[in-house]
């Protein structure tokens, strides 16, 4: 794929233009967030306090007993919005969910532990232990190359 950025002095706003042959999923894909208008804002509450969580410190985000949690380095947040919401929010490429209640930052995992029949092991570097569920084993080879 070709990039071209063009200085132009007369354009009062920027402006993409996409040429192609054909649509492909990846053409739109790029076409789809170069449209988003809207900060991707993921907000906790931690001590009464509600922070704005920066996507690259967010380790795993998952739900339990109805309400969905994020792990970062600085503690355990509660979130207020669902995982499939979260899932739209985040970047495909760095981001995996991982089972129905578990979504893990790929930049965050130490290790891949396939010995497990059925299952995947993932270690992630805050030494938090968790499993890919079977339905999702599948997408994470896959997405591992294997």
């Amino acid at each position: 794929m070709q990039v071209e950025i063009v200085m132009d002095n007369s354009c009062a706003e920027p402006k993409i233009t996409i040429r192609t042959a054909y649509m492909t999923e990846e053409i739109s894909r790029i076409a789809e967030r170069l449209a988003e208008n809207t900060l991707q804002v993921i907000s906790g509450c931690k001590d009464g306090k509600i922070e704005v969580l920066e996507h690259a410190d967010l380790i795993r985000l998952y739900s339990n007993s109805g309400k969905v949690f994020a792990v970062t380095d600085k503690g355990e947040y509660l979130l207020r919005l669902r995982l499939y919401e979260l899932e739209d929010r985040l970047d495909t490429g760095k981001f995996v969910r991982i089972s129905n209640s578990e979504i893990i930052n790929l930049k965050k995992v130490s290790n891949f532990d396939l010995n497990f029949t059925g299952t995947i092991c993932v270690k992630l570097q805050n030494g938090t232990v968790t499993y890919v569920s079977r339905r999702y084993v599948s997408k994470i080879k896959k997405l591992l190359g294997l």
